[in-house]
């Protein structure tokens, strides 16, 4: 295959992971479209990404399982050398209150979020090293900057990524590699499809949720040249909340 540019996005089969690949294919991107067990979901994905001009393939991985992850990659990188953007998309909830949260609940929060920013984010800055060239956009959260009560394991994943992004920021941008994040609040996705979504909405200061597209579009931004002097930032999207 020819070199295009390519961009891996997890946790892709629906929400700000969805709303991202398309973006990212209207701007030229090929995206490979990561999902854990949706395939139905990830092939809707990769139709409104064809739909929208542009082109990608879905590629089945758990980000939580280390060995699964790094023989993902490999073959992602010999397939499609030239990958420019990675976007740590994928990420669980399991809310609860501390004193009742079991460890089941919290390692598999973390692993997905932390463990998994880990697990992908090593192998392809290999790549992106060895070109001297990479931007990777990690999506972290609002409460991860503003306590929740019931979200520990959520906020502390969240909270994880913002601070090893932020160190790994430091160590490879000498490499011209950039490294930022995006603080989503209260976004229609499935995460709050159970959430009391009125008494939410009092909360915030836009008075409404925010839409998939709006985080995905500070994304695209983050990964453009538009951004070429921004490493290391956290970029708040949350309708006022401060």
């Amino acid at each position: 295959m020819d070199e295009k540019k390519t961009a891996i996005i997890t946790g892709a089969s629906r929400g700000i992971g969805r709303a991202t690949a398309v973006e990212l294919a209207k701007t030229g991107y090929f995206v490979i479209i990561n999902f854990k067990s949706n395939e139905t979901a990830a092939a809707e994905t990769l139709k409104l990404v064809q739909s929208a001009g542009g082109d990608g393939e879905i590629f089945q991985f758990d980000v939580a399982d280390n060995v699964q992850t790094k023989d993902a990659v490999k073959a992602i990188t010999e397939r499609h050398k030239n990958i420019q953007v990675l976007i740590n998309n994928a990420g669980i909830n399991a809310d609860g209150l501390f004193m009742l949260l079991g460890e089941e609940e919290w390692d598999s929060v973390i692993n997905t979020s932390l463990k998994g920013f880990y697990n992908i984010t090593k192998p392809v800055l290999r790549e992106m090293v060895r070109r001297k060239c990479g931007s990777i956009v990690s999506v972290s959260s609002l409460s991860a900057l503003m306590p929740n009560r019931g979200q520990a394991n959520y906020a502390a994943a969240k909270a994880g990524i913002i601070a090893a992004s932020r160190a790994l920021a430091t160590e490879v941008a000498r490499f011209g590699i950039r490294v930022n994040l995006v603080a989503p609040g209260l976004i229609e996705t499935d995460m709050i499809k159970d959430a009391p979504v009125a008494e939410i909405k009092k909360m915030i200061p836009m008075a409404r949720l925010g839409k998939p597209e709006e985080v995905a579009n500070v994304i695209r931004f983050l990964c453009s040249n538009d951004a070429s002097y921004m490493t290391g930032q956290v970029l708040g999207i949350n309708g006022g909340i401060c």
